[in-house]
């Protein structure tokens, strides 16, 4: 579900009126304080390819699948996206929030439905192969649509999201087992999305490719079941 829509609630900042301060004799020295850590350093965890991820990769890269287009890989099990340009090149990977349930399909009429009527079970990130474009969301605002029918997108953690449930922690984690809390899109670091996703995918799109949780990975991407298994190595 298009978590986006949790930003544009209508969260105001209440900025005060502040009064002049008075000058002090002579500034004190202090040390710099230590900067937090941010979302755009998040896109340095070390994130894990998988046997599945690698076999997916090379199908992808052996058959052509994405049809001269920019494409992304996404293990929902280890949390991690990996981001190839159109001739199959890895451009870079970076850790992702999904949704908080366990499943691999979307509860049928799920895109309908108003945040609140949605259920813990329906939370799910749908494994399979999307084609992926730029579109309005609710105010107006771009994101990449995963799947459109059922409010599926790829973008940065929302500015308006409950602080309660720590996504920016959950990312930042050194593992993936806390990774799962969206309503089923997909959260990532927001330098990575603007420095990297974007740029490929604004004026084509291209394919989104969502490994399963629980299926066998040949149901969701039956050409894989032809498949001859050449480099069994990274990428």
């Amino acid at each position: 579900m298009i978590d986006i829509l949790l930003a544009l609630t209508g969260l105001a900042l209440a900025i005060p009126a502040s009064a002049p301060a008075a000058k002090p004799a002579r500034p004190a020295a202090t040390k710099p304080a230590k900067p937090a850590r941010r979302a755009s350093d998040m896109a340095k965890i070390e994130v894990t390819q998988s046997a599945a991820a690698t076999r997916v990769f090379d199908w992808i890269a052996a058959s052509g699948d994405n049809g001269g287009l920019p494409y992304i890989v996404i293990d929902k099990n280890n949390a991690a996206l990996f981001l190839f340009d159109a001739k199959g090149q890895l451009l870079g990977k970076a850790p992702v929030l999904i949704g908080v349930a366990v499943g691999d399909d979307a509860t049928p009429g799920i895109g309908s439905k108003n945040l609140a009527e949605i259920g813990p079970a329906e939370k799910t990130t749908p494994a399979g192969r999307f084609l992926a474009r730029y579109g309005l969301a609710a105010g107006r605002q771009k994101v990449l649509w995963v799947d459109y029918a059922t409010s599926v997108a790829l973008h940065p953690i929302p500015t308006g999201y409950n602080p309660k449930e720590r996504r920016r922690q959950r990312m930042a984690s050194p593992t993936s087992d806390d990774n799962r809390i969206t309503f089923g899109c997909i959260n990532v670091p927001s330098v990575f999305y603007t420095k990297s996703v974007q740029p490929l995918f604004r004026k084509q799109g291209g394919y989104v490719y969502i490994l399963p949780d629980t299926k066998p990975l040949e149901a969701v991407f039956p050409l894989l079941l032809g498949q001859t298994v050449v480099s069994g190595g990274g990428h």
